[in-house]
């Protein structure tokens, strides 16, 4: 068993503290390779942001968990050479089961996610107490959920959306023993968020999806003062990135998120961490595809992957900065 102490890593519960305090959000950023996790620590140092190096159990497979352990191990490393040793906490994204959280936690992990949304409220309570409970034994934070997002991501597929109930808030967490809650509050999984015949359009023309319903948002934080909530499919899908994707052939088609001033809303209420995965895939994807279209004598691949990493820096820096509110809090 590894320690996720001895890899120099954090669990999430002080920052999370003092993100609550501040009325900012900590990002956790998804990564499956070396160019992702380059871009997130250099973006984070540069702003001084803590961060949330993010792994899905399709990412552990694809990355292999002992190549993962020494990249969570490297990235700190790295912040440190890049002057800054920020907070930076490895944690498992959307685990379905009690075997692979515990698997992550012997593996380094500082933090797993057990998502039992999927089962009864009464299994999901069972299952998520199962993981609070070996998990504390090692001083690993966890992270449950209730409420179910729609879309895809992943291994997580839901096609249809269920909000949380806030009258159960406050059972589950007592029962569980959690250090977060994730909700369903309007966001969801992947690129296609919403169906164009949810959206209204501006004067410009472009979509506009349906507002997050902060009003459960308000009832959960009366419910459970102070108590750290996390908001997943949190992207935002920008268009520039879209239009690039799409215009060096490329096929997105009403691919639709969530309005960055609803994000920088929530992340100055009791949501202490936003998930962003499909905004980082469309930045990389988007470079990538310029580089094939205008130099398709390229094939070196540190040539096309190499501004990959660029511009998901620069789409890095600005949710930190502009987005989440977490520039500075490191």
């Amino acid at each position: 068993m590894v320690s996720y102490k001895e890899l120099g890593l954090v669990n999430s519960r002080e920052i999370f503290r003092k993100a609550f305090e501040g009325k900012y959000a900590i990002p956790a950023f998804n990564f499956n390779n070396m160019e992702q996790m380059q871009a997130i620590v250099q973006a984070c140092v540069e702003k001084k942001s803590p961060v949330i190096l993010q792994v899905s159990s399709g990412a552990r497979k694809y990355a292999n968990q002992t190549l993962l352990r020494y990249m969570a191990q490297g990235a700190v490393e790295y912040a440190k050479e890049l002057g800054y040793n920020i907070p930076i906490v490895l944690h498992l994204d959307h685990g379905d089961s009690f075997e692979l959280c515990k698997s992550c936690i012997e593996m380094g992990f500082s933090s797993v996610m057990i998502d039992g949304s999927h089962h009864s409220y009464e299994k999901n309570i069972e299952l998520t107490r199962q993981v609070v409970e070996y998990a504390h034994k090692y001083d690993v934070t966890v992270e449950g959920e209730l409420g179910v997002l729609a879309g895809i991501e992943d291994d997580v597929v839901a096609e249809h959306h269920t909000y949380t109930e806030p009258g159960q808030v406050e059972d589950f967490v007592s029962k569980t023993g959690v250090d977060s809650l994730a909700i369903s509050i309007g966001t969801s999984h992947g690129a296609n968020k919403f169906k164009p015949e949810q959206c209204t359009r501006n004067a410009e023309g472009i979509l506009v999806p349906p507002p997050l319903r902060f009003d459960i948002l308000e009832e959960i934080e009366k419910r459970i003062p102070g108590f750290s909530i996390v908001l997943h499919g949190a992207s935002s899908v920008p268009q520039d990135q879209v239009a690039l994707i799409n215009k060096y052939g490329g096929a997105l088609k009403d691919a639709i998120g969530i309005p960055e001033e609803q994000l920088r809303r929530a992340a100055a209420s009791a949501v202490c961490k936003i998930n962003i995965d499909s905004d980082g895939r469309l930045a990389m994807t988007a470079a990538v595809r310029e580089i094939f279209a205008t130099q398709p004598a390229e094939f070196d691949p540190r040539k096309y992957l190499g501004p990959a990493r660029d511009n998901l820096k620069k789409l890095y820096m600005h949710k930190v900065e502009s987005v989440l509110g977490s520039a500075g809090k490191a």
